[in-house]
């Protein structure tokens, strides 16, 4: 059983309101959710001794998820990542959308679903949030209806349900974008996490991190995450991707992945405190951002700033700028269909 308790945190600009709801299972161990871009604020849960942190990145002020720039937490939409230039072809018409990552479109543009408020409800053991996306906004076609169900159990497994509608047809890519640092928001960086990743293969990019369409083997390369390592131990190689980056913000194809079937994507480990994050989902890849630019973003929890690789986030999603890339599998939805993909952020100790 889940109790769920609502807050009103404040108001945005235009007068609306967030509110922070907070998810408490039998055990006491909480996962604190907000209608500003349906985002995870804070997820507390304890290490191998019993102690007990918050693992997610997020501020000490509520209202600075309405204006901050790292995306803490949120689902990002309609397309999350990156799209070419903002350009796409879909059914022989071409498409042109807000460039807000020069030269490139980025989760959906400035006012994106990570940049919006969403509707909010608690339905039994469960938080839903709601966002109608109009014809034509930040460029995409169709009217496009999302939902976000957080789902928050006694074995601390939290499932995020993605949902979608449309009454035509558009190109969608939804994840979430929760930083996690294991050994407790603000202690430190999260370069001696362990990370493992079902993954034999991944995407090279440009240097503005759109893929190439190429899907290169790991083997022998610093991209290789198929047995657990640190993920300090490779971050500062002379590698074309790291260079890119300052880091890792790379794409993963799952190895295996098969329509519809929920799979392990990632295993995160911190070695100190013991906490586990087993990653699954029936996306078909896995994007990895170790913050490499989070420096200079809002105060933190408990009034400490967070530096760059504060945080890992563990993207579960379809491959970016995939309408630009036949090889890669396709992200369009259309009308009569159902947008439907799962993600389940599984916390232990070892």
């Amino acid at each position: 059983m889940v109790d769920i308790e609502q807050k009103v945190a404040g108001f945005t600009p235009e007068g609306d309101v967030v509110v922070v709801y907070t998810m408490r299972n039998s055990k006491g161990y909480e996962v604190e959710l907000c209608n500003m871009g349906a985002a995870i604020v804070g997820i507390r849960v304890p290490d191998k001794e019993g102690n007990v942190a918050d693992v997610a990145l997020g501020y000490e002020n509520r209202m600075d998820y309405v204006t901050e720039g790292p995306c803490m937490g949120k689902v990002p939409g309609r397309y999350a990542n990156r799209i070419a230039r903002g350009h796409f072809v879909l059914d022989d018409k071409e498409y042109h959308l807000t460039i807000n990552k020069d030269p490139n479109s980025l989760h959906g543009g400035p006012t994106g679903f990570h940049k919006s408020l969403w509707e909010g409800r608690v339905e039994e053991n469960r938080v839903v949030f709601a966002i109608d996306s109009p014809d034509g906004h930040e460029g995409y076609p169709s009217d496009l209806y999302v939902e976000a169900v957080y789902d928050w159990d006694d074995d601390n497994r939290l499932e995020l349900t993605l949902l979608a509608q449309t009454n035509g047809a558009t190109i969608i890519n939804l994840t979430n974008h929760a930083y996690f640092n294991l050994a407790g928001a603000g202690q430190g960086d999260i370069k001696s996490h362990t990370l493992r990743l079902a993954a034999s293969t991944y995407l090279p990019t440009d240097q503005t991190l759109i893929p190439t369409g190429e899907i290169r083997s790991v083997e022998g390369t610093p991209m290789d995450f198929r047995t657990a390592k640190p993920i300090g131990r490779d971050i500062d190689q002379p590698f074309e991707a790291l260079l890119f980056g300052k880091g890792y913000d790379n794409c993963w194809p799952i190895d295996g992945y098969t329509e519809g079937v929920v799979r392990e994507a990632a295993l995160l480990t911190d070695p100190t405190s013991g906490r586990t994050l087993r990653v699954l989902t029936d996306q078909p890849s896995v994007q990895v951002y170790t913050g490499n630019w989070l420096s200079g973003c809002p105060m933190g929890k408990g009034g400490k700033r967070y530096g760059d690789y504060a945080g890992v986030a563990i993207e579960c999603q379809g491959y970016p700028d995939a309408p630009n890339h036949p090889n890669f599998p396709p992200q369009v939805l259309r009308k009569g269909e159902r947008y439907e993909r799962h993600i389940i952020f599984e916390f232990g100790v070892e």
